[in-house]
Order: structure tokens, then C-alpha cells, then sequence
């Protein structure tokens, strides 16, 4: 029979182990919590735009003035709790993050002060910051797409659903903020040009899909239904877009469109779905 000793042995380095384990980076860094300051980051950062499109649009409202201020510091400040990154690409693609961050930061700013000393914008350093934005949406997909590739650890697929799809509603709202104002053409995040159409088709497509998952919870279906009442009630002014814009109206539905479905992908998320 083995004596109490040669047991502590083996126990002792056991836990050596587990500590060393545990206070690793990688386990300290959880991916899932960078994944999700991420998708957090891009949601503010497209709301940004969204917001400066409101501001032009309402000829210098101090409301959206607040709401560009809250959305920036909402994105810096997902931007700098992110943690260090699971492989080389992976930290090479967040340094390029926080690169194009701040030149959209200034441009913004520079807007925002052109807006208040002389009451306009030129068209040009608008279209800049929307080339910007959309910089920093592509970045940051990437980098999205290179931590789970470099962790191992995947968003589940009904969390990741519902993160595009705020996403998408954002983009949406983007879009019709900016025809209203008269100051862009079609935005999409990463570049691509897509008609107003199309991308409300598609939203209304998943948002479907989203409800009939067989894992909602009755909370979720309830959070859907939610959902689905508020998106009906913009629907028709976003297919017609260019008749009687109500950009007010579709701004604050989105806001809280969005906000409902970032709680469905957080209850989807706990149940790791």
C-alpha cells in the first residue's frame, strides 16, 4: 500500500499544474469575452455613423450630438478591454484595429467641428468617413473570424445569428439615415453596395428563421415576438424609403430592435446555442 507520502507527491504537482493552467493567458483572455467586446465594438462603431448621419441631417441637433459621444465612448471602451489576442495574426489585426479606430475618430471629430463653426459638411471628408467605417467593420470581422480560428473556441450558431442580425439592423439604419440626409449612398459594412430592399428582405428572412428555432426558450419566443412587432411597424417606411423618409421614426425603432436582439443572443449564449 503506497505511503501517505509518495500520494503527496503526485498531488503536489497536480496542482502545480492546474495552476500554471489557470493563470495561462489564454484561459485568462477568454475568447468567448473578446468575441463578444467585439461584436459590441462594431455595433457602436456602425451606430457612429448612423448617429453623424442624424446630426448632418438635423442640421447640428445637440441630441445626436450626445448620441455620437456615447456611441465613440462605447467602442473605445470595448476596444480597450480587449485582452491579449490568441495567436501572431490575431494581435497583428488588432493593432491595425486600433490604427483605423483612431483615424476614424478624428475624421469624425473633424466633422463634428466642421458642423459647429461653419453649420455644414463637405461632401468628401463624409464619403472618407464612410470609407473608414467601413474599414474598420471589415477589420474587425476579420479579427472576429481569427480569434476562434486561433483559440479553437466557436460562437455557437444560434448566437452568432443573432449577433448578425443586429448587425445587420444597424446597417439598415445606417443606410436610411444616410438617404435621408442626402450625404451617402448605400452603406453596407465592409464595402458592399446593396440595395434598401434587399437587405430589408433579408433581415425579415432571418428574423423568421430566428423564431423558428426549435431552442427557443418561451423567454426568447417572447423577446422575438417583441422584436418582430416593433421591426413590422418600420418595415413598410424602410421598403419605401424614398417616399416620406421618417429617419427620427427609424433610428429610435432600430435602437430598440437592436436592443432586444443583443438579449436574445445574450440568453442564447448562456444556454450555448
Amino acid at each position: 500500500m503506497p505511503s501517505r507520502r509518495s500520494l503527496a507527491l503526485p498531488l503536489s504537482a497536480l496542482l502545480a499544474f492546474l495552476f500554471t493552467l489557470l493563470s495561462s493567458p489564454l484561459l485568462r483572455a477568454a475568447p468567448a469575452d473578446d468575441l463578444l467586446r467585439l461584436h459590441q465594438l462594431r455595433l457602436a462603431a456602425q451606430k457612429s455613423l448612423g448617429d453623424f448621419y442624424m446630426y448632418n441631417g438635423m442640421e447640428g441637433d445637440q441630441r445626436y450630438a450626445r448620441m455620437i459621444g456615447e456611441s465613440m465612448q462605447r467602442a473605445q471602451g470595448h476596444l480597450d478591454a480587449l485582452e491579449q489576442m490568441p495567436g501572431d495574426a490575431s494581435r497583428a489585426l488588432q493593432g491595425q484595429l486600433r490604427s483605423t479606430w483612431q483615424s476614424y475618430r478624428d475624421g469624425l471629430q473633424g466633422l463634428m467641428d466642421a458642423m459647429r463653426s461653419q453649420g455644414f459638411t463637405d461632401l468628401q471628408p463624409v464619403a472618407d468617413l464612410a470609407d473608414n467605417n467601413q474599414r474598420l467593420m471589415a477589420i474587425s470581422q476579420e479579427l472576429y473570424q481569427k480569434i476562434q480560428q486561433e483559440s479553437g473556441q466557436s460562437v455557437p450558431p444560434l448566437t452568432q445569428k443573432s449577433r448578425e442580425q443586429s448587425l445587420l439592423m444597424q446597417s439598415i439604419s445606417v443606410d436610411y439615415a444616410s438617404r435621408s440626409a442626402s450625404v451617402g449612398t448605400s452603406f453596407f459594412g465592409g464595402g458592399e453596395e446593396r440595395a434598401m430592399d434587399e437587405l430589408v428582405g433579408e433581415f425579415a428572412s432571418k428574423l423568421d428563421s430566428l423564431s423558428a428555432a426549435q431552442q427557443n426558450t418561451p423567454q426568447i419566443t417572447a423577446a422575438l415576438g417583441s422584436i418582430e412587432t416593433k421591426w413590422r411597424y418600420i418595415e413598410k417606411s424602410l421598403r419605401n424609403y424614398n417616399e416620406n423618409t421618417v429617419p427620427f421614426l427609424v433610428s429610435k425603432y432600430s435602437d430598440s430592435i437592436i436592443e432586444g436582439l443583443e438579449g436574445v443572443s445574450a440568453q442564447y449564449a448562456a444556454n450555448q446555442q
